[in-house]
This record gives C-alpha cells, structure tokens and sequence, in this order.
C-alpha cells in the first residue's frame, strides 16, 4: 500500500538556479556580464569562476551569515527595508 503523505527529505536545502544558489548565480552572472560588456570574455569567465570559487569557500566557512550582519548594520535602512528598529512592544509581532 502506497504512503498517503509525502514527506519532504530535506526541507532546509536552499533554492537552486542549474547547480547554484541564487548568491553564488549572482557572483557568476556579474562577472560573466561585465566580461561580455566589456568585449573581454576570457577575463569574465575566469572573474566568475574566482568569485564562485571565493563565495563557496566564505560559505564553507560560515562568512555567509557574517556578510548579512554587515549588510544590516553597514547598508542604509531602506535598503533592507526597515527604516528603524521596531519599538520594544512590537518584537512578538516582527516575528
């Protein structure tokens, strides 16, 4: 008799682009871009596959949740979307 139910097997794993996290397609594509604007592809490509390669190390490492820190305290509110840190008594309701 078949399950009923489908469990998901991993319910944390992050959302893929092909073979990549969105952070790691973002590092490729920059580069990749910039090297085709630029009419330099060779040098995009090796850019891409260095930053790839730097990204998944710092990730590796646990700088993945580092860099978010510093984008909330170093990048302007509005960037992130808050525009100040909610009052005390409107914690619970943040989340």
């Amino acid at each position: 008799m078949a399950d009923r139910y489908l469990v998901p097997r991993r319910l944390d794993d992050p959302e893929l682009i092909g073979f990549w996290t969105i952070d790691e397609f973002a590092g490729i594509l920059l580069p990749f871009a910039w090297g085709i604007l630029s009419q330099h592809i060779f040098i995009g490509i090796g850019l891409a596959a260095g930053a790839w390669l730097a990204l998944r190390k710092a990730k590796a490492r646990g700088a993945g949740s580092a860099l978010v820190h510093a984008a909330y305290w170093c990048l302007p509110g509005s960037f992130l979307g808050l525009k100040a840190t909610p009052p005390s008594h409107c914690r619970l309701l943040a989340g």
